[in-house]
């Protein structure tokens, strides 16, 4: 049997810590910047690229929470019941590709975790997408989803995980310590 030592499991927490308030900080900037364009593909890439399952789904509710306070607190979202049920939707959504991704970085475990990022990233936006555009005929809003504002979406999605990548591994290697993968326990 396998055990973990009290240092990977300290390790396993700070890891979890840092990424909860990274997302959360890039979120708060995020909804403050682009409302209702946060970019939950890169968040939930991230999650899943340095925690667990579990944890990352707790890290992206909180993220999707603190958005959602975010927008309806001080944004002005409408508070319509269309807008609460896209509220509820885009939650679900950034669960569902924190599980995608985490099954992308399962599937390539024996590659770097910064060789898998592009490929969970598109697989993430892309089911991202897609669970938001199933919506389209029951809430409306098809016109989000032009060639145009799609393009720019996954753009400022790469951009963002692009930069979260940086500033995780920065404050990782400030605090001197490697995470420990959950799925096989190799170091990131």
């Amino acid at each position: 049997m396998l055990t973990q030592s009290h240092s990977d499991l300290d390790h396993g927490r700070s890891a979890a810590w840092l990424c909860a308030a990274l997302l959360v900080m890039a979120c708060a900037s995020a909804s403050m910047v682009f409302a209702c364009a946060a970019p939950f593909a890169a968040f939930a890439v991230l999650a899943a690229a340095v925690l667990p399952l579990r944890p990352a789904l707790i890290v992206i509710g909180l993220v999707w929470a603190v958005n959602q306070a975010l927008g309806f607190g001080i944004l002005g979202y409408p508070r319509t019941f269309n807008s609460a049920v896209w509220g509820l939707i885009i939650g679900g959504a950034a669960l569902a590709t924190t599980a995608v991704a985490a099954g992308a970085f399962r599937r390539f475990a024996r590659l770097s975790r910064f060789a898998v990022y592009p490929f969970a990233l598109v697989a993430c936006f892309a089911a991202y997408e897609l669970i938001m555009l199933a919506m389209v005929p029951m809430l409306g809003g098809i016109e989000s989803f032009s060639p145009q504002i799609v393009g720019q979406l996954a753009f400022v999605n790469a951009i963002w995980l692009a930069g979260l990548i940086v500033a995780y591994e920065l404050l990782r290697r400030v605090n001197g310590w490697v995470p420990r993968r959950a799925s096989g326990g190799r170091s990131l």
